[in-house]
């Protein structure tokens, strides 16, 4: 069977679905004329999604910069000079204070994310009260925190986090050019010991970093290797940060070569939410279209991401109404939301 012909191959994991691609098939795919490509990625994603439906989640940052790792990209790295000044991590209320304006603008998975290289035994007791708190208003759940020991991701599951974050996000070999102070492989591992703590993997990576396209694609056929895929495969694209390594090598991703990324996701990770998250604010509605068109089926929503600008939700519901497609629901919403920190608190666990 040729590459081009591979999409259904019976090399599959116990999932049914393919963990064994390889770069060739990769790039055999990518470089298939865009609507071949297109086709192959949509007639897949209605397989598995309804293809008018986009899941909305918002991000908050609840610990801003002072990290000590060297992430090149970053404006969070206490190594840059970037101008931005470090936070402590936030209180509980005011934590749950932002996801209800969240879920009241529609979003139905609420993000968290610190600033740490791994988090601190007394920072847990805190985020652990976020994740119980969210869940007690109905939404789905999902932290970045830095690498995570099997007795974090336990106690993490414990409070009832559905997704944890945590990107690779480039290709093995273009990996140290971006970081020095942990390695692909220590990512990976913080990836296990989450998948064997049953809490869902969120990972995906970040483009226009100064990578190529080979980058790219080896990116995603490493997350399509992993014994399980992802079930949240969100594509960044890098946002100009002045004072961060990257900024003398970056080079923004051209559309269609993004789109093309985005179809190669959907084609290699059939059952995977892939979501357009960093760098959203630069796309026209065209360029978003297109990207739903190859399998893209999530969005951050809200003005702003962890540091960075993103359209804002007026914009994204004029799109939608355009397109003709909509927000996804809840997957479980409470009789009584609670409404305040005491009543969260007061209220039963969800599971």
């Amino acid at each position: 069977m040729s590459a081009l012909l591979a999409v259904d191959s019976p090399r599959c994991s116990a999932s049914g679905l393919r963990t064994d691609w390889t770069e060739a098939e990769a790039r055999a795919l990518y470089e298939l004329p865009f609507p071949e490509l297109m086709f192959r990625a949509q007639t897949i994603h209605r397989r598995h999604f309804d293809p008018t439906e986009v899941e909305t989640a918002t991000l908050l940052s609840i610990k801003t910069g002072g990290c000590p790792e060297d992430c090149g990209y970053c404006s969070q790295s206490a190594r840059h000079k970037t101008g931005l000044k470090a936070s402590k991590l936030m209180e509980v209320e005011a934590v749950l204070a932002e996801a209800r304006r969240a879920r009241e603008g529609g979003a139905t998975r609420f993000c968290m994310g610190a600033a740490w290289r791994g988090p601190k035994e007394r920072d847990l007791d805190k985020v652990c009260a976020m994740i119980e708190g969210v869940r007690a208003l109905g939404m789905e759940t999902c932290v970045t925190l830095g690498m995570l020991e099997p007795e974090q991701v336990e106690r993490l599951a414990d409070a009832g986090l559905d997704y944890y974050n945590h990107n690779i996000d480039t290709s093995r070999s273009f990996y140290p050019e971006i970081i020095t102070t942990r390695t692909m492989d220590d990512r990976l591992e913080t990836l296990a010991n989450v998948r064997a703590g049953g809490i869902k993997v969120c990972c995906g990576g970040i483009v226009g970093m100064g990578e190529t396209v080979d980058d790219r694609i080896s990116m995603l056929v490493t997350l399509a290797t992993l014994e399980h895929h992802p079930e949240s495969v969100p594509l960044n694209m890098w946002n100009a940060i002045a004072g961060t390594p990257v900024m003398d090598k970056a080079k923004p991703a051209e559309p269609i070569a993004f789109v093309r990324l985005v179809a190669l996701a959907r084609i290699m990770m059939p059952e995977s939410v892939v979501r357009l998250s960093a760098g959203r604010d630069a796309m026209t509605d065209e360029w978003q279209a297109l990207c739903f068109l190859a399998g893209a089926n999530s969005i951050f929503t809200g003005d702003a991401l962890l540091t960075t600008g993103n359209p804002a939700r007026d914009r994204d519901a004029a799109l939608f109404d355009r397109l003709g497609m909509h927000a996804a629901e809840p997957a479980e919403k409470p009789a009584v939301p609670p409404t305040s920190p005491a009543e969260v608190a007061a209220g039963p666990a969800l599971v």
